[in-house]
């Protein structure tokens, strides 16, 4: 490089350049500390951008699904609850047809107590909704609810414990005036045969006494739903807890991708603004050294 050059500066051209770079690079450091974010564009680190893009998308899909699984947790509890006083009816119904047989008790108070118990139970199997959908008996869904319960669509979760407790199917039944649809035929028989007690006088003790077979068969199809929903309800406490675990570490893989370290850009940033003042007062002094040459003319 010459030292008696007037045209091009070169020493004041390389300042400048130094000093290009450390005002971008303290500006990176600026911008980093002002979002928060390590990577503020696909440039500051493309394969870095990419992966924790995709982290981030899976991030809110298992968030979904965790979203999924509370809602299909809230949908068993409404069924079990519902199905467990299905239970209980049949116990006092069973309990009075028991009674029925003591030549003391009065049967036709008996029939009507178990048509009021059977009214109930085919209100509860008509009634019982999550989110207006039938619960007890569905035939558009063939008994069976379908939950995405990961972050691939075909991680899916079938929960049919209308179809493992025989509760669901295309039967229908009337009790009560309360109509009961799509049912399974053990349903129907049950509930047809409740609203066949006789509540007079000469018949009452038979057809209580014919109740047996239909309500032991309604309660084990209740228990088996019941058994179904428990064990559901464990495997969505399951991949509940998994799709915790799954969403802490991949937020946690993202930070270290996204988040700027704030105290290393800090220094970053000081340092830089320091090295500004000093490269642009070099560059003003080195503008002007070859000044220095007009000594050669006087």
């Amino acid at each position: 490089m010459s030292l008696f050059s007037i045209n091009t500066n070169l020493g004041a051209l390389s300042a400048y350049n130094a000093l290009s770079t450390i005002t971008q690079n303290t500006q990176n450091a600026q911008l980093q500390l002002a979002t928060g974010k390590r990577i503020n564009s696909v440039a500051d680190d493309t394969s870095g951008y990419n992966v924790g893009t995709s982290l981030n998308q899976k991030v809110q899909l298992m968030q979904a699904a965790q979203q999924n699984v509370g809602s299909a947790q809230d949908m068993l509890a409404t069924a079990e609850s519902a199905l467990t006083n299905v239970n209980d009816l049949i116990t006092q119904i069973k309990a009075k047809v028991a009674n029925a047989t003591n030549p003391a008790t009065d049967n036709i108070s008996t029939a009507n107590d178990i048509k009021a118990l059977a009214n109930e139970i085919a209100n509860i199997f008509a009634t019982t909704k999550y989110n207006n959908t039938t619960l007890l008996s569905s035939v558009a869904n063939s008994g069976s609810f379908s939950f995405q319960t990961g972050a691939d669509y075909t991680d899916k979760l079938s929960i049919n414990y209308a179809v493992t407790g025989s509760l669901s199917g295309s039967a229908s039944a009337t009790i009560g005036g309360v109509g009961v649809s799509n049912v399974s035929t053990d349903i129907q028989g049950a509930l047809n045969q409740l609203a066949s007690v006789d509540g007079s006088s000469t018949a009452t003790t038979n057809s209580i006494a014919s109740l047996a077979p239909y309500l032991n068969t309604l309660q084990n199809d209740v228990t088996s739903a019941l058994d179904s929903i428990g064990n559901f309800d464990q495997r969505l406490t399951v991949k509940n807890e998994f799709l915790t675990t799954a969403i802490s570490n991949s937020q946690a893989s993202v930070s270290r991708l996204f988040d700027a370290n704030v105290a290393l850009e800090q220094m970053n940033s000081t340092k830089g603004q320091i090295q500004e003042q000093v490269a642009t007062s070099m560059l003003a002094q080195m503008n002007t050294a070859p000044q220095g040459l007009l000594r050669l003319f006087q």
